[in-house]
């Protein structure tokens, strides 16, 4: 009988110093269950020498495969490739930076075997990151589940289990924009939940600033969710229902008390308060237009400039 298979697929965007460290812990890790195995590092542009380290990595261990972007494409691009790649029964998303306790690939595994087709990894502490992160996540979170459609987990990241036929539901998303924790969330399937605690970073530094993790939040809002859009036709209905009322007010006290002089300064900062709503409105607008663009233009999620599994075949053949 065939044994089934595992895939770890590691984004790697410049993790050069932790990249050993991270292979020894899998490949322990794995080589003690009764699984074979598979490790897919995908560069994702790196400019350091992430690059060589995983060809090296690759060269010594025909487990280990790796998959080249011809250029820096973005985590959830780089994830994507590898989802597509990925040749085993269950597939596991996992960072380099070992934040993420490989050990939990164990628990993962006896959920998946008692019938689950999703297992999470869901964070009860997250002391090793900034008071910063902690609460913009915590923010983040409770905006977009009130928001969206689709509920994503608190403290949930890309570190999960995921059965093979979760990976065919995904790939029939055909959006090049993609937001992977909601896409995860929107296949649905019957899912497990395992607790840990975050450790700090083994080595290195993380590569997404507070930019980045904006852009990102922002990106995870529109992906599923057109309340940003929604709310500027109620916010109309009660600027126009203030407007009337107020109209009303002047013609009553006009009627009653005569003319008032008008005032410069409150008519001014009336201009000014609505001038920019409406500029507000227009970006609201402007995002999802934006992702309308681009995906009209129906552009590759990625693309592949090196896998070594070709290489491998050609030496085969």
């Amino acid at each position: 009988m065939t044994l089934p298979t595992i895939s770890i697929v590691c984004p790697c965007h410049n993790e050069q110093e932790v990249l050993h460290a991270f292979t020894d812990k899998i490949v322990g890790i794995l080589s003690e269950s009764t699984f074979t195995y598979e490790i897919l590092f995908v560069n994702d542009g790196s400019t350091d020498d992430t690059l060589a380290v995983i060809r090296d990595l690759a060269s010594n261990n025909s487990n280990i495969r790796l998959i080249n972007l011809s250029r820096n494409f973005g985590k959830e691009a780089a994830l994507t490739a590898g989802l597509d790649l990925a040749q085993g029964d269950v597939i596991i998303p996992i960072d380099a930076d070992l934040q993420d306790p490989p050990e939990l690939i164990h628990d993962f595994l006896l959920e998946w075997q008692k019938g689950y087709d999703v297992v999470v990894a869901k964070r009860v502490d997250r002391s090793s990151d900034t008071l910063a992160k902690k609460i913009t996540a915590n923010l983040f979170y409770r905006f977009h589940n009130t928001i969206a459609d689709v509920e994503i987990p608190d403290n949930v990241g890309d570190f999960r289990l995921i059965t093979r036929r979760v990976v065919s539901a995904i790939q029939l998303l055909p959006e090049n924009q993609r937001f992977m924790k909601g896409i995860f969330s929107w296949v649905g399937f019957k899912t497990s939940v395992v607790e840990y605690s975050r450790q700090p970073r083994a080595a290195g530094e993380s590569s997404f600033n507070g930019w980045r993790l904006w852009n990102f939040a922002l990106e995870g809002i529109t992906s599923f969710s057109t309340a940003p859009l929604r709310v500027w036709l109620y916010l109309g209905f009660f600027v126009s229902a203030i407007s009337f009322l107020f109209g009303a007010s002047i013609i009553l006290k006009t009627m009653l008390f005569g003319v008032d002089i008008p005032g410069y300064a409150s008519l001014l900062i009336i201009v000014l308060f609505f001038g920019g709503i409406q500029l507000i409105g227009l970006g609201v607008m402007g995002e999802y237009i934006g992702r309308l663009y681009m995906e009209s233009k129906r552009r590759p999620v990625y693309i592949i400039e090196e896998d070594s599994a070709d290489t491998k075949n050609d030496a085969g053949d």
